[in-house]
């Protein structure tokens, strides 16, 4: 099981209070075109006080895209009281989220749909 201090040996600043509640990573690049459709979405939510929100450019962390297997953008890494989610949430009878990794944009219902499922 991944906690997410273990993500502060990559570079990545991991407040105090990530460490409980929600945590979404939000793995993008700049040339991306479905990041730039899920960007304002997770950026309103996180704003919202839904879940809080980390973002990381995969072109400038190489390594992180490499422990979690990253072959696609965006990816979204859901983290509940500090450790990667365990297990796997369908949305619609369709697998989405698994051990806590999610590749591809959706809309703000589905993520809002995935957050109520972690708890």
């Amino acid at each position: 099981m991944t906690r997410i201090e273990e993500l502060k040996d990559f570079g990545i600043e991991i407040a105090d209070n990530m460490k409980e509640g929600h945590v979404i990573i939000d793995v993008y690049t700049n040339w991306c075109g479905p990041c730039k459709y899920l960007s304002p979405i997770l950026e309103r939510l996180n704003d919202e006080g839904v879940f809080k929100l980390i973002k990381i450019d995969l072109d400038e962390n190489r390594p992180l895209g490499n422990k979690f297997n990253i072959t696609a953008i965006p990816t979204l890494l859901f983290f509940k009281n500090g450790d990667l989610y365990d297990g796997i949430i369908e949305i619609q009878g369709q697998p989405l989220v698994r051990d806590g990794i999610m590749l591809g944009a959706a809309n703000e219902d589905t993520i809002r749909e995935i957050i109520g499922k972690m708890t």
